[in-house]
């Protein structure tokens, strides 16, 4: 991720976490991917933040779940929130395990990454995927990098695009199953992969 995201998200981490309580963004999004994939197994949510609506419905699909965030405020909240999962204050551009996921989601996420990190974050959670594994993240449609003035902050964004995405996946002896501008017009796009 760019390098002060966690902080960033620490500092809001409370406003989050309340704000999305009672929220259901993405969760027909979610259940879409993991009809893919089946119930149970070992999941992976990247940028976790501080849990609720996501992990709840992965762990009542039968999921075990381990979720990473830089945020650190953001993980105490998920621990707090989630008992019986595992969480590592972690940047996905630098995290690793050599553990294979059934699923593994990044919802709105990702799209923090640098420009130049997309394709490396994206070859590494294809390939933290078992054979027919699922991943189901979101991204921007088109190409670049910006910033956001969101939560008196400035909050940085990129996307590498639809076809962008599509080659890396591709690349990876994925397929994509699902693609979808969910919000349109808005350029927030939806993608379900699974790995052959």
């Amino acid at each position: 991720m760019n390098d002060n995201i966690g902080d960033k998200y620490d500092k809001i981490a409370q406003w989050w976490h309340d704000y999305h309580r009672e929220s259901t963004y993405g969760l027909s999004q979610i259940e879409k991917a993991m009809a893919y994939c089946g119930s149970g197994g070992s999941a992976l949510d990247v940028g976790c933040g501080s849990g609720g609506r996501i992990i709840n419905s992965i762990e009542h699909n039968g999921f075990r779940v381990t979720g990473i965030d830089p945020s650190a405020k953001m993980i105490a909240l998920a621990k707090a929130n989630h008992p019986s999962a595992q969480f590592h204050v972690a940047d996905i551009c630098k995290w690793d395990t050599d553990k294979k996921y059934n699923l593994i989601i990044a919802w709105d996420s990702i799209f923090h990454l640098p420009l130049s990190m997309h394709y490396p974050v994206l070859t590494k959670l294809c390939g933290m995927l078992q054979k027919n594994g699922v991943l189901a993240y979101t991204f921007g449609d088109g190409y670049g990098a910006h910033e956001s003035d969101w939560q008196n902050d400035k909050f940085p964004y990129s996307t590498i695009g639809i076809n962008g995405n599509l080659s890396i996946i591709m690349d990876c002896n994925c397929e994509c199953r699902h693609l979808e501008l969910d919000q349109y017009p808005e350029k927030h796009v939806f993608m379900i992969v699974r790995k052959n």
